[in-house]
């Protein structure tokens, strides 16, 4: 598998998978990866680390697109052809801008935005990416301005958190609860009963809040926005199945990751969703074969016998993760039926500028030949 050969005609990559895999450093290779080969690409960040966010020149991004400044990949050799822009996923700020393109006049959006009801709702949202993710990214396509979008998805502990979120808070919305506080029969208008209105007006005095007011305007005003929520969550649902649109999972070698990269493909054929492969971050080299006790015997006349035997240990230590790294992968080959699986090596440092992405970047868009030779470079 190559993924330039997956992101062929494709108008939007979804990077998914479980948290601590490599998702942000993949996204941000693949991007890189899809600009140099001549695509105007836009990459959406969750949550870089500080210093690969420095090196994509991201520090002062705010909610929308930069430009990667293409001096920044000559000093790797890439040669960017394309356009490489970035942006940083403000949540809260995407929350606030699909209130604000739904309301239906300037009056009602300032009325919900200055909401203190609204606001904590919101923080509670934007807490939960899931959603912000998926409204971002529709809003981006929707305006057409890229080649490809490629979205580095939220660390989730569930792979349905993600792929529930376009319809999670319309349900909310549309649940029994809110309809009480909308129906004018329901429990708004019994909310200023003696007891309960007593309580408010004390909280009201002592406060200078009037809460029964704010939940009021609250619901009031969200009213008129619940089929405008409906009508978006189609859209993006639209947008996920759509065969323009494509799923890479990421995970590392490990069980536990493996377990979950099987799950969310499962989910994604149970919802017909476009599956794209597999990148597997953080292989042991299969290839490092050798005897450790031989290796400690030609070693000791140059590192002493102590310090020998020490590198020897370490290379037993590898040896047994490039097993079970072999092993998990091959498994993940087997659940699937699938062969679309790229591995990506192990390296010797974290991954924390462009350099960094390179190297990962060539993995990902090498054939399964030049791929193999890099692992051999890698290795000697």
């Amino acid at each position: 598998m190559n993924v330039g050969d997956a992101l062929r005609d494709k108008r939007v990559c979804i990077c998914g998978g479980s948290g601590g895999v490599g998702k942000t450093t993949t996204a941000a290779a693949v991007a890189m990866g899809m600009a140099a080969e001549g695509a105007r690409v836009a990459v959406v960040t969750i949550d870089p680390a500080r210093r690969l966010a420095n090196a994509l020149g991201l520090e002062t991004l705010g909610n929308e697109p930069r430009p990667v400044d293409p001096a920044r990949f000559a000093a790797t050799g890439v040669e960017m052809k394309g356009e490489l822009w970035a942006m940083m996923l403000d949540a809260k700020r995407t929350f606030d801008e699909v209130i604000e393109r739904l309301a239906p006049d300037t009056s009602t959006r300032d009325e919900i935005l200055a909401n203190r009801i609204y606001q904590q709702l919101s923080n509670a949202v934007a807490g939960s990416k899931e959603y912000t993710a998926m409204s971002k990214l529709y809003d981006l396509h929707r305006e057409d301005g890229f080649d490809l979008l490629v979205l580095d998805t939220p660390p989730s502990r569930n792979a349905l958190d993600f792929l529930d979120a376009p319809d999670r808070l319309t349900r909310f919305l549309e649940g029994r609860a809110l309809k009480m506080f909308l129906r004018p029969t329901g429990f708004a208008t019994r909310v200023v009963g003696r007891g309960t209105g007593m309580v408010f007006s004390v909280l009201r005095r002592v406060t200078g809040v009037d809460l029964l007011e704010d939940v009021s305007v609250f619901f009031r005003s969200l009213s008129g926005l619940i089929a405008g929520f409906r009508e978006r969550a189609t859209a993006v649902n639209r947008l996920l199945a759509d065969p323009g649109t494509v799923f890479l999972l990421v995970t590392s070698p490990e069980r536990e990751p493996i377990d979950e990269a099987i799950f969310f493909w499962r989910k994604l054929k149970a919802a017909r969703m476009p599956f794209g492969g597999i990148i597997v971050n953080r292989v042991h080299h299969r290839e490092a074969e050798g005897d450790p006790d031989a290796v400690a015997e030609e070693l000791a006349g140059q590192l002493g016998e102590s310090l020998a035997r020490k590198v020897a240990d370490n290379f037993r230590d590898y040896q047994v993760l490039a097993r079970r790294d072999q092993t998990n992968i091959e498994r993940l080959a087997g659940m699937l039926d699938d062969d679309r699986i790229v591995e990506v090596p192990y390296l010797d440092e974290d991954v924390h500028d462009i350099r960094g992405l390179r190297r990962i970047q060539r993995f990902l868009f090498a054939s399964e030949q030049e791929r193999g030779r890099l692992f051999d470079e890698l290795a000697a």
